[in-house]
């Protein structure tokens, strides 16, 4: 099936604000919600859908990218069944603190009146999110291109299965908090609730800690991935790869990987938004009576550019559509010509040079040339 436009999922204008879009997500959110349609596929479908579409338009870089690259800037960000990301945005969205729910049935119950607040003690967590960065050749930034990343990140501990316990032993209520996850403490008039210290705000302990991963239920392992690099990103920019940072405390999701771009610069090209420049040499008699060059691209091809009669040294020429793609558009290709004068010449050019100085009257006192003509 064929991915709607985001912003035509959430029925907004693309220069609606993020109240807006908030507002038209919240909307379908209750009412395709899977407890209020139970077994209708279509509405779970829709309920998907317009998930994914304000996990991207609710964020301002994934939004960012989604508008100049597409859904090609964001792959893979719209999260599919992990609504972990929106689980963090709802607290704007609809009120309250929702960082101890791990459904949505929670999050509903929670503003229709079904439930009863935030649950003490579960100890569930968001993992933290990763950064890596990326040095990639300036053709790559240009067409884009897939990278091989290696890096270190916490998974679920492969003995006790992210529970932290030792063979299969159940964990007891904290003694300290007796499984609210904090503790309180009066200063005057006020009484302030902190995490506990003694189950780090869990609400349980491990009687028998798991050994392979001390109790933390998670273990570090090397990770390899093939990371997309979207056409005509800039330096600077990054690439989120969500669930692939550090695993979630009892079974939480894990966090998001962000991998910055760094782009090398090109020994021949530059870049300027979406055009391209370069220069080329050309000779003294290819600028005076023109001529047909052949220019190379940054892709590798080589590109036929004609050199009109009478070019002066620095004229630049536009070729269209050889620049930066960005979507369905592309940049254009600018060429800066170099005149070069010979260092070293032969009698018989020495004698045909001199003989159109004489028939052009260089020998005469050069007259100025007005400083507006020149910029």
């Amino acid at each position: 099936m064929a991915k709607r436009d985001y912003y035509e999922v959430l029925g907004v204008q693309k220069n609606a604000t993020k109240d807006e879009i908030k507002k038209a997500y919240r909307k379908l959110a209750v009412q395709y919600h899977p407890d209020k349609n139970p077994g209708n596929k279509e509405a779970e479908e829709k309920f998907k859908e317009a998930t994914g579409a304000y996990e991207v338009l609710g964020d301002d870089e994934k939004r960012a990218a989604y508008d100049q690259f597409g859904f090609s800037g964001v792959e893979g960000m719209n999260g599919g069944q992990d609504f972990s990301q929106v689980f963090r945005g709802f607290e704007d969205i609809f009120g309250g603190d929702f960082s101890g729910f791990s459904s949505f049935s929670d999050v509903f119950d929670m503003f229709t009146g079904g439930g009863s607040g935030r649950r003490g003690g579960s100890g569930i967590r968001q993992g933290e999110n990763l950064r890596y960065d990326m040095e990639i050749p300036f053709k790559d930034a240009v067409f884009g291109a897939k990278v091989e990343v290696q890096y270190t990140h916490t998974e679920l501990c492969t003995s006790c299965k992210g529970s932290g316990s030792a063979n299969g032993s159940s964990k007891k209520l904290c003694p300290n908090c007796k499984g609210s996850g904090q503790v309180r403490h009066s200063q005057g008039f006020f009484t302030m609730a902190s995490p506990c210290p003694t189950c780090r705000g869990e609400g349980y302990v491990n009687e028998h800690p798991c050994k392979e991963c001390s109790g933390t239920g998670a273990q570090k392992k090397r990770q390899k991935l093939a990371v997309t690099i979207p056409a005509g990103v800039e330096n600077g920019k990054k690439v989120i790869i969500p669930k692939q940072g550090n695993v979630g405390a009892n079974g939480g999701p894990a966090g998001d990987l962000y991998v910055f771009i760094h782009v090398k610069p090109h020994e021949y090209f530059e870049r300027n938004d979406h055009d391209l420049y370069c220069a080329v040499p050309i000779s003294i008699t290819q600028a005076a009576l023109g001529a047909e060059i052949r220019v190379p691209a940054l892709d590798g091809k080589t590109i036929k550019v004609k050199v009109p009669p009478g070019s002066q040294n620095g004229k630049m020429l536009r070729i269209r559509d050889e620049g930066v793609p960005s979507g369905n558009f592309f940049g254009d290709l600018y060429i800066k010509l170099i005149v070069k004068t010979p260092e070293k010449l032969s009698r018989r050019s020495r004698e045909l040079l001199e003989e159109i100085s004489k028939l052009e009257g260089e020998n005469e006192a050069p007259k100025l040339i007005p400083l507006s003509n020149l910029s």
